[in-house]
């Protein structure tokens, strides 16, 4: 075994070499953070376009060039010494209003790389040139270049190779550092960005508008497929744009956050993500979402780790509300909405098929040519019970629908009225419904999933529209805690009251249950309790029903009680019956996916089919 060093017992100074070594293990943790500080010293540099190449995931090689304002001489002389900025207007580290301000980013790369800066003002004759390899400062000499500035970075930690061996393969390496110009990509959407990787183009955006440079750096394929977020607190706003619930991945590397036009990694808005997405995603997948929230530079402090993507909110309470209830509000559409701008104009000769109780049959098909203006106000959906007692195969024969089914929608449906998931025309293997839309895109249906979530939203405000029922237990159970865990309980026993959970203080470290919701059955008191604590006591912030231990088991029994009681697959439909689902799904929040999270509907557009048929 190898003996340890004895420490020294004599208190020394640091060089100035090893400082910016250390220094530069806390700004650089990987090639990923060095192309990071690069471009976001591009962008405040007003660069307009941005170009991009790295090689061996930016362990060999990062070259980052701009258009931006560029450096005088002097200028790059101070630009590679340690806190040197000219971004840091205020000193108070209030109103901190640039990407960087510390002055540590160039430093650290040259302690722990080779660095060749090119830098070349607009009006200048000549560019210059500065290099820096492990933490050595070469003078500045002219040279050849284009206005702006291009950082070389080569042999990354080749100063502290411990470093450099922990560094993982190229592929790991090079995913990160693409993960880190997108999200700067988002925050900057008014300037053009270039990336190479090993040579292969991975992004190639001009300026753009948000909604453009959102869809296609989340993979959308149309602007009009992401959802809108814009929602006010106070002095905070958040915008942004979120995908629908049907649009997930498998890890949250499709959520971007910026705050203050800053890309930052932030654990109390992913926590807000999740929260707002729980209900309507499938478990173990992610939502896919850009949030852009503004707030007074004063109510947060970006100055908490040199990497400058960690936060401290001043209301951390108002940050996750405002966050929630934006994204609650935009999944809260019926299904449909996404796509359908306000004063939409269907294209030149496209039509509408709609079901009419009169209109000719043919095998379960309607008739083709029928016009919306001839079709009278649609039937509203019946109830499970009603469309249960339709015997089979009676396709053209609706059931009864007593005045009491007819919804306020149904009624006021008029001629020319836009319904964006068109109109019925087929239902195929007794549980899918085709529907086309009047610029004659093309609706899949999926009965069950669809109707499933109709019956879980109606079940779900029946329970939550006053105090869920509490079941008494027979014998109260004692569940020990640690004291804290038992004091957080105890001081949201009102709330948890209302959801039909008593609990009382029973001696130090312990609460003692009395009632659980009827709705649960017979579900463990002690390991519900210990879960409702851990989680509490994890994340202060949240409330009562936003955590997974009863939440999720509460949705859990609604959800069943929703699949049983709704349509199954295999049971066949007049045209009427599909229509009347159809428009209360657009009526309906949350109506894109069904009580597990899969979605109830796809659409698919003239595109998507001459892809099939291999038309383009």
């Amino acid at each position: 075994m190898t003996d340890m060093p004895a420490p020294h017992s004599v208190l020394r100074r640091l060089t100035d070499d090893v400082i910016n070594r250390i220094a530069a293990g806390e700004v650089i943790e990987r090639p990923a953070a060095a192309l990071k500080e690069l471009v976001e010293n591009a962008i405040d540099a007003r660069a307009r376009r941005i170009r991009i190449a790295i090689v061996n995931g930016g362990a060999d090689r990062i070259v980052v060039t701009d258009d931006g304002v560029g450096m005088t001489p002097d200028e790059l002389e101070l630009a590679v010494q340690r806190h040197c900025t000219s971004k840091l207007t205020d000193e108070t580290l209030v109103r901190i209003s640039s990407l960087g301000f510390r002055g540590e980013a160039l430093p650290s790369i040259g302690a722990a790389a080779r660095l060749t800066i090119t830098s070349r003002k607009a009006d200048s004759d000549c560019a210059w040139r500065i290099h820096v390899a492990g933490g050595l400062v070469s003078p500045p000499e002219p040279c050849a270049g284009e206005p702006g500035t291009s950082l070389l970075v080569e042999d990354m930690f080749f100063a502290t190779p411990a470093r450099r061996k922990f560094l993982k393969s190229a592929r790991v390496e090079g995913t990160h550092a693409e993960s880190a110009v997108r999200r700067l990509a988002l925050a900057a959407p008014d300037v053009a960005f270039f990336m190479e990787l090993d040579g292969r183009t991975v992004i190639d955006r001009p300026a753009e508008t948000p909604e453009a440079r959102a869809a296609a750096l989340l993979g959308v394929a149309d602007a009009d497929g992401l959802l809108a977020l814009d929602g006010e607190r106070g002095d905070m706003r958040l915008t942004g744009f979120a995908c629908s619930p049907s649009v997930h991945r498998p890890t949250a590397a499709g959520q971007f956050m910026l705050v203050n036009g800053r890309a930052v990694v932030d654990p109390l808005l992913r926590t807000a993500i999740r929260v707002a997405y729980r209900r309507v995603i499938e478990v173990g997948r992610h939502p896919v979402a850009v949030l852009s929230l503004s707030l007074p530079y004063d109510q947060v402090d970006v100055n908490v780790h040199p990497a400058k993507t960690e936060l401290r909110f001043a209301d951390e309470a108002g940050v996750r509300s405002l966050v929630i209830g934006t994204l609650t509000r935009a999944l809260g559409l019926g299904a449909g909405a996404v796509g359908v701008r306000p004063g939409f104009t269907p294209s030149r000769g496209a039509r509408i098929f709609y079901p009419a109780e009169e209109a000719p049959q043919r095998d379960g098909f309607a008739e083709p040519g029928l016009a919306l203006g001839s079709v009278p106000a649609a039937r509203s959906f019946a109830s499970p019970a009603t469309l249960m007692a339709a015997p089979a195969g009676t396709a053209s024969a609706p059931p009864p629908v007593s005045a009491d089914d007819i919804s306020p929608l149904a009624a006021s449906q008029t001629p020319g009225t836009e319904y964006p998931l068109g109109a019925p025309v087929a239902q195929i293997l007794e549980t899918y419904i085709i529907a086309v839309t009047s610029d004659e895109n093309m609706i899949l249906v999926d009965q069950h999933a669809a109707h499933e979530r109709l019956t879980h939203e109606d079940l779900r405000e029946q329970f939550l529209s006053g105090t869920i029922q509490a079941q008494r237990l027979l014998v109260p159970d004692v569940v020990e805690l640690s004291g804290s865990q038992a004091d957080l309980l105890v001081s949201r026993a009102s709330a948890l009251s209302k959801l039909g959970i008593d609990i009382e203080a029973f001696g130090p470290g312990a609460v003692l249950v009395r009632s659980l919701p009827g709705l649960l059955g017979n579900v463990s008191a002690v390991a519900l309790l210990r879960d409702l604590a851990e989680e509490l006591d994890a994340d202060e912030l949240a409330a009562i029903d936003e955590t997974p231990a009863l939440d999720a088991r509460l949705d859990a029994v609604i959800a069943r009680m929703a699949c049983h009681g709704s349509i199954r697959a295999g049971r066949k439909l007049s045209l009427a019956e599909m229509n009347a689902l159809l428009r209360r799904m657009e009526a309906t929040p949350r109506a894109g996916t069904c009580s597990h999270g899969r979605p109830t509907w796809v659409r698919m557009t003239r595109n998507d089919l001459e892809l099939l048929f291999r038309r383009r």
